[in-house]
């Protein structure tokens, strides 16, 4: 990988939660819950994507970058994952938690619609998915998530 980009990933259907996360990390995750095997090996090779899964057979798969995740427990897998693909200082950009889209910022006259009345009095920074349209904010949930990844 050059300087100032960042890990591409893909994961198995066993690390759902684990693919949530990276995303409001700012990490390219690729995940849906219905994929097989073949199909994951096919989206790493053909997108340069590395391959998180609990699976040993599949983390030993030929031709494709890969993770075994070792945890069952998502604050370990995180601490794993990060560790060892660390985020490029300045690469990272919010991702939808839902789509994985990249976040856009959006003036707050925009959302005043579509969020509480006490968020809009509260928050000055917004941004939507443009993907599926939800709008992101870094509320008491943003400190909470701050928490649990701080080591």
């Amino acid at each position: 990988m050059g300087e100032g980009q960042s890990v591409r990933f893909v994961l198995d259907v066993m690390l759902g939660s684990l693919a949530r996360w990276l995303r409001r990390m700012g990490y390219d995750a690729d995940y849906a819950n219905q994929r097989d095997d073949p199909e994951l090996v096919r989206i790493a090779r053909a997108e340069n994507r590395v391959l998180l899964t609990r699976d040993r057979e599949l983390a030993g798969h030929r031709g494709v970058r890969s993770l075994l995740v070792e945890s069952q427990t998502l604050d370990e897998q995180l601490a794993q994952v990060t560790a060892a693909f660390p985020l490029t200082p300045g690469s990272a950009s919010g991702r939808c938690s839902e789509c994985n889209s990249p976040l856009v910022d959006v003036a707050r006259a925009e959302v005043a619609h579509q969020v509480p009345t006490y968020v809009l009095r509260h928050h000055t920074r917004f941004q939507r998915c443009p993907g599926c349209h939800r709008i992101y904010w870094q509320g008491s949930h943003w400190q909470n998530m701050q928490a649990r990844l701080e080591p």
